[in-house]
């Protein structure tokens, strides 16, 4: 069903739709030219899972992945300050959307066989855990669907894929830097630190979900001082050793913004998965490849 979300006004291109009753919870689908089926690439904002930033960050990708013939659905959700945001809501606002699209495929002529996820740093996390929520215990709270929609691949823009790690580079810092109160936005996410809640950090972060075998794209700007360049090279370490399927691309000189700006010089790299190549099935097509990724 359409939804209004917040008040802006929509470019005519876009469909606003609800996959649930509370006022966050809907996407903005678009669709390529031409008919159908198309393939499709959910979308996932960032900005540390704060009620601060939405969906509207990843619309200039959004406009442009689509613009290469891929329909995009750019997904919001609850977020920490939304009643319900955080642990758990988070998690299944952006299971249910991204299962919503089964029920909107028909109408919109949407191929789910090749379906892949594209986040950016918190929203990264999300696109890593969307591919791997299969994996969640049958009976974790965060479990909504039996039958989770299949994700071909996954890209993670400067993603927060070590929920752990990332906390603890946060709270280093505020060891060290006594008179300054830091905001910890991970432990403000997950309900507290991974001593307190070590289950949830276990369940929310994609290095507990190992393995899982759908092939992952890790890009990140070695200049980036919100997230760690790190917390991807470690990760796809980790995910060699469990077997899985990942491949890292750092940018040198890039920061943390760049690599969703579609006017910048790295954008096509973040587009095309590191093949720098315009074709408009590129993103789709790296992602579902059976070979292992190098």
């Amino acid at each position: 069903m359409e939804a209004n979300g917040n008040d802006k006004q929509l470019p005519a291109d876009v469909v606003r739709l609800a996959y649930g009753e509370n006022e966050f919870q809907f996407g903005d689908l678009r669709l390529p030219e031409g008919t159908g089926p198309h393939p499709v690439v959910i979308v996932v904002h960032g900005g540390f899972w704060k009620s601060t930033f939405s969906l509207d960050l990843m619309e200039p990708i959004s406009e442009d992945l689509t613009s290469r013939g891929l329909a995009t659905w750019n997904i919001e959700y609850r977020r920490v300050g939304n009643a319900g945001g955080g642990y758990p809501g988070t998690f299944q606002d952006v299971a249910v959307a991204v299962d919503f699209l089964r029920e909107i495929a028909p109408t919109f002529q949407l191929d789910l066989t090749k379906t892949v996820v594209l986040g950016h740093s918190a929203g990264g996390h999300l696109a890593v855990w969307l591919t791997a929520r299969h994996r969640v215990q049958a009976d974790s709270i965060l479990r909504t669907s039996s039958e989770p929609l299949a994700i071909k691949g996954v890209v993670s823009l400067a993603g927060i894929i070590d929920m752990e790690l990332m906390w603890k580079l946060i709270h280093y810092k505020q060891r060290i830097i006594t008179d300054v109160e830091i905001d910890n936005p991970v432990a403000d996410f997950v309900g507290g630190t991974p001593a307190q809640v070590p289950d949830r950090y276990k369940e929310a972060s994609p290095v507990g979900l190992l393995p899982f075998h759908s092939p992952q794209i890790l890009i990140h700007g070695d200049l980036d001082i919100n997230v760690p360049v790190k917390l991807s090279s470690l990760y796809k370490e980790i995910v060699e050793r469990a077997g899985g399927q990942v491949k890292m691309i750092s940018l040198p000189n890039v920061e943390h913004f760049e690599i969703i700006d579609p006017c910048s010089e790295v954008w096509p790299v973040c587009s095309s998965n590191g093949k720098g190549r315009s074709r408009s099935d590129g993103l789709v097509e790296r992602s579902t490849r059976r070979e292992r990724l190098s």
